[in-house]
């Protein structure tokens, strides 16, 4: 049994976090500080940690620099800006979730987290996770099905979210994965993966920049 360290101050979020893990076969440890999540993380060793930001004393970016060296760590949080989220990202996080979060979708993420060992391989934005090693990808929590010249360009996607692809430049990008692929065929592949993406989230991920190329949505390469 998976053992997850909850670090919430918030009593409500707190319990509900608890009840959903535990429906989900979890064992579940909590914390209600910084300075008592330290403690928690070297007593319990959990596998993964679901961690608030805004704590008492201790702050949450303080208890990441700890906890990021013994498991994957996801930050739940109701701050929302872009520039903290990519610090937090950076200084180690594995992932990040701002409040209010569909459960459907933490628990998801956490599942990519699980299956990677630790090893931080999940891709995280916009809703979509993406895990390299299993080849598996979520929409809003929902599974979507890919092939694997959709996958590798979704991927190159999500790792570049600012970059405007080229059909050459997409094809540059994933010959390592589908060394097979024709630049002509780029066009009806973009087109089927944003159609799965579309009925998986009812959302739109790919956005065609005219006379230049294809790139991951803008609205949603900053959220």
């Amino acid at each position: 049994m998976k053992k997850i360290a909850v670090v919430e101050d918030d009593e409500y979020i707190g319990n509900m976090l608890t009840e959903l893990l535990r429906g989900e076969g979890y064992d579940v440890v909590r914390a209600y500080s910084g300075s008592e999540a330290l403690l928690l993380l070297d007593r319990a060793r959990p596998d993964l940690v679901l961690l608030d930001l805004m704590l008492p004393g201790m702050s949450g970016e303080a208890v990441l620099d700890s906890a990021k060296k013994l498991c994957p760590v996801i930050i739940v949080s109701a701050k929302t800006d872009v520039g903290g989220k990519v610090k937090n990202l950076n200084a180690g996080a594995s992932d990040y979730i701002t409040k209010p979060f569909d459960p459907d979708e933490l628990l998801a993420r956490i599942r990519v987290q699980l299956r990677a060992g630790g090893k931080g391989g999940a891709i995280s934005l916009g809703g979509i996770v993406l895990d390299p090693e299993t080849y598996e990808v979520t929409a809003k929590g929902a599974p979507v099905r890919l092939t694997k010249t959709e996958f590798a360009i979704l991927r190159a996607f999500m790792e570049n979210p600012k970059k405007v692809f080229s059909k050459s430049a997409v094809l540059d990008y994933i010959e390592n994965y589908v060394p097979d692929g024709e630049e002509s065929s780029v066009s009806v592949h973009i087109s089927n993966l944003r159609k799965k993406l579309e009925e998986a989230s009812g959302e739109s991920y790919i956005e065609t920049v005219w006379g230049i190329g294809f790139r991951f949505a803008k609205e949603k390469a900053n959220s």
